[in-house]
């Protein structure tokens, strides 16, 4: 009995992974549409989810931000989600935690890196590692730059990340880090669905 368990739990899991594969593939192919941003991060969590289980890695989630909706023609936000939760995974210990979150920020509020008057998606990735060392802060988003041991690491991840947030989204990403606990902050402005190709939809 417990084999068939076994291999009804895996074909459960396949058939999500292949869900996952087909709406990331999709993200970077089709032409402007709405995404959901909780759907992009949960595609995200399922394509790394073995090496979620390998590593014993739990995610606690606190999806608050509502609208989620991204008005977008090829986002690569899955790109973004990938560079930040495998990373947050590579600095996790075994049996960890790491803690995503979504919320609204208004305009008128002390968001970091929000333009004055514009409502922001925040969405924080956090993990509970050894930290980034402080002098290595300053330089992370820069090409080739890498805090992973020699051989371990191209040094493009972040740069790319940082590209997309803020060159395709007009966005935001900052980091906070001490020994213990790091934590990456993407905030996308919300704009009219004229106003841009890449932005997050006001609530209709």
């Amino acid at each position: 009995m417990s084999l068939v368990c076994a291999i009804e739990e895996s074909i459960t899991r396949i058939s999500d992974l292949v869900m996952a594969v087909k709406k990331f593939a999709y993200d970077e192919k089709s032409p402007a549409k709405e995404l959901d941003v909780h759907d992009s991060l949960q595609s995200t969590l399922t394509i790394l989810g073995h090496k979620l289980r390998i590593k014993g890695i739990q995610v606690e989630k606190e999806f608050a931000a509502s609208p989620a909706i991204i008005q977008t023609r090829g986002s690569s936000l899955s790109q973004v989600w990938t560079n930040l939760i495998d990373n947050a995974l590579d600095a996790s210990p075994s049996n960890a935690k790491i803690r995503i979150a979504t919320w609204m920020e208004s305009g008128n509020g002390s968001g970091a890196g929000t333009a004055a008057g514009t409502d922001s998606l925040a969405v924080s990735i956090e993990d509970h590692g050894s930290g980034i060392p402080p002098e290595a802060l300053p330089h992370i988003f820069e090409a080739f730059f890498t805090t992973k041991p020699q051989g371990s690491g191209t040094g493009l991840g972040l740069e790319i990340v940082h590209r997309i947030v803020t060159q395709k989204f007009g966005g935001t990403i900052e980091v906070e880090s001490e020994p213990g606990n790091t934590r990456f902050i993407v905030r996308l402005p919300m704009k009219g669905p004229g106003d841009c190709g890449m932005c997050v939809l006001p609530a209709r």
